[in-house]
């Protein structure tokens, strides 16, 4: 198969959108994109097809015709993609993979979701009872029995939980498209309101609105929008059991050491390779517990990993230097496109104020949670600078 490579990205400023319809969103995000591409862009003539990724919780953007309409790429096939949390990422993986086949050689990849103005759905979906969970079991609720027995069987202490939620929002606070920025100490993730035991509030990410645009092109066709093009050089997709249960007692999650263990061996490296990662970090335990997946360190040792400084800006493997969900928020469809984007960035050193050290390698990381098991579907692509 041929290269892939990312040539342009588009994003708009993530937060409670009220004003914006969705189809404002992604015009919005789209014409970020044309006017990103370094080199221009005709994009009725340049772009074969479109990839979109929403699982349209607010009901209005379900077909590929709503992308068609956003943007005015009429009479081009348009591929809706939903895979839970990991949507955007999937979105993403889809296009480049049909770029690579020569079934196109430029895909345009947009993803979105209006969070904020759902008519109940997401209230909804803790009431239902399901066989596999009780009724009012919510995420929160999930991911705080996985905080519990990390810390049961690890001895990870509240407080190496808390320093993820530490980190990222002052990541947050120096990026421009972050929902929430604002800085906050260990004692404040502490002493905010309890939300499901052992996650208080600034464990959790926010309820927010989004959309994000990146643009793919053949490598016979990447130089002719920009002479600093980033490669995608590998990608891996698990999908785990809802009922299975046992998830490694609940300290892990092995949809990630399978998509992640795919990707490593695609691109031809290994985790020590990574240079910076946008994980997903919908929750604070659910980024320490993803180092120890993705192997930047071993089971048990993710605590010691970010006491240790290693995920942090000035660290030596940055992870989540956009503030991460618990920073810029989690507009589903939207996540994983803007991961991508901000990978982009970080490998053409035009990432401002939240810029590494010279890195060559990226990472992007989601998981797909749905609304009835955690970690059940993961999602992970690897960029390297050209």
């Amino acid at each position: 198969m041929r290269d892939a490579y990312v040539v342009g990205r588009g994003i708009i400023p993530f937060g409670e959108l009220y004003d914006q319809s969705f189809d404002q969103m992604l015009e919005a995000a789209y014409l970020d994109l044309l006017e990103d591409v370094d080199e221009g862009i005709d994009p009725t003539k340049d772009i074969d097809a479109a990839w979109y990724g929403t699982i349209d919780i607010a009901d209005e953007g379900s077909s590929g015709a709503s992308l068609a309409h956003a943007t005015g790429l009429f009479e081009k096939p348009i591929t809706r993609v939903e895979n839970a949390c990991a949507t955007g990422s999937d979105a993403f993986r889809n296009a480049s993979l049909a770029v690579r086949a020569g079934e196109a050689d430029v895909a345009l990849v947009v993803g979105a979701e209006k969070m904020l103005d759902d008519t109940g759905g997401l209230i909804q979906s803790a009431a239902l009872e399901q066989l596999w969970r009780g009724r009012g079991v919510t995420m929160p609720a999930f991911f705080g029995m996985r905080a519990t027995r990390h810390m049961e069987t690890y001895d990870t202490e509240r407080r190496q939980i808390a320093e993820v939620s530490v980190k990222n929002h002052e990541n947050g606070t120096k990026y421009p498209y972050a929902h929430q920025q604002f800085e906050c100490s260990v004692e404040d993730v502490e002493n905010s309101p309890t939300v499901s035991y052992p996650l208080n509030l600034y464990d959790c990410c926010p309820v927010t609105d989004g959309a994000c645009a990146v643009l793919i092109a053949s490598e016979d066709r990447a130089y002719d929008f920009t002479d600093d093009p980033v490669r995608h050089v590998g990608w891996g997709l698990s999908a785990d059991s809802y009922q299975r249960g046992s998830d490694l007692a609940l300290t892990n999650f092995p949809a990630t050491r399978q998509a992640s263990s795919q990707a490593y061996e695609r691109a031809g490296i290994g985790p020590a390779d990574v240079d910076v990662a946008e994980v997903h970090d919908c929750f604070s335990i659910t980024e320490l517990i993803t180092y120890e997946d993705l192997g930047f360190c071993g089971d048990g040792e993710g605590g010691q990993f970010i006491d240790e400084g290693h995920p942090h800006l000035d660290g030596d493997q940055p992870v989540n230097p956009s503030g991460g969900l618990l920073s810029k928020g989690h507009p589903i469809g939207a996540t994983g496109v803007a991961q991508v984007a901000e990978i982009y960035e970080q490998l053409r050193g035009e990432a401002g104020d939240v810029q590494v050290d010279d890195p060559e390698i990226g990472l992007q990381h989601n998981i797909g949670i749905g609304r009835n098991a955690t970690g059940a579907v993961s999602c992970v692509n690897l960029f390297e600078r050209v």
